[in-house]
């Protein structure tokens, strides 16, 4: 059934949509071919996403704001995804380890469709969860090795708040290990990413890591993670590591 308030974002969204120009935006969020585009940018969005919370900020529960992230995410236009995320985010306050049955099947659904929206529930949605929670983050166990490439990225970067409050750190680094065979660059650029969260903590814990397991890491992944290093350390830890794949 259609959510009432999904007639109204879609109105607004096209009356403030705008041409592509010469930017691929279906190259860049690397989706299926039939995830669109309203263009209009990242502050609009954002700027309708506080407008609908301030609209219902004293009518709608924690499970108002998911039915209507539920209604959003099967949207085919980005910014409409968008939108869903981050009112839903808006209750992050109230989330428990309940949503993540349901943030599962949005990704598993290939709803997310993109690693735009996929990084936005993890850091928005997955992520405030694990903070509250951290023993929840366990269950990236079994989703690292989901046949899902989005449920595979979401089970990497959904760490990635809590590591950055010094929260499940081993965890990240025994997830980052199962990925690394996983032969998706999407994959190998995420565990990068969280693995320069994890340097950011603890830098002598990376460098160690990456020097134990370098030649079994992908080097997408290695050049992300040593992002933050010195331009002498980054020489040195990509010639230990040069039997990466």
């Amino acid at each position: 059934m259609l959510h009432p308030e999904k007639a109204r974002v879609t109105r607004e969204l096209r009356r403030l949509a705008r041409p592509a120009g010469e930017f691929d935006a279906q190259r860049y969020f690397r989706g299926p071919v039939d995830l669109a585009f309203y263009n209009i940018g990242t502050p609009a969005t954002r700027a309708l996403a506080r407008s609908i919370h301030a609209a219902h900020r004293d009518d709608w529960s924690l499970d108002d704001a998911v039915a209507f992230a539920d209604a959003m995410i099967v949207d085919r236009y980005l910014e409409a995804k968008t939108v869903g995320v981050e009112v839903l985010a808006r209750y992050h306050r109230a989330f428990t380890p309940r949503l993540l049955d349901t943030f599962k099947r949005w990704l598993a659904a290939d709803h997310s469709s993109n690693w735009a929206t996929t990084d936005a529930m993890s850091m928005s949605l997955i992520g405030p969860i694990f903070l509250r929670y951290p023993e929840a983050a366990d269950r990236m166990h079994v989703w690292s090795r989901h046949r899902n490439l989005w449920v595979r990225r979401a089970s990497i970067v959904g760490l990635i708040p809590a590591i950055r409050k010094r929260l499940v750190l081993d965890l990240a680094y025994d997830i980052a290990r199962r990925l690394h065979a996983d032969e998706a660059d999407l994959i190998q650029k995420a565990v990068g990413w969280t693995l320069r969260e994890c340097g950011r903590i603890d830098p002598r814990r990376l460098e160690r890591y990456l020097r134990a397991n370098g030649p079994g890491i992908p080097r997408t992944t290695v050049r992300y993670a040593i992002e933050r290093f010195s331009e002498a350390r980054r020489l040195a830890l990509m010639k230990a590591t040069r039997n990466g794949s």
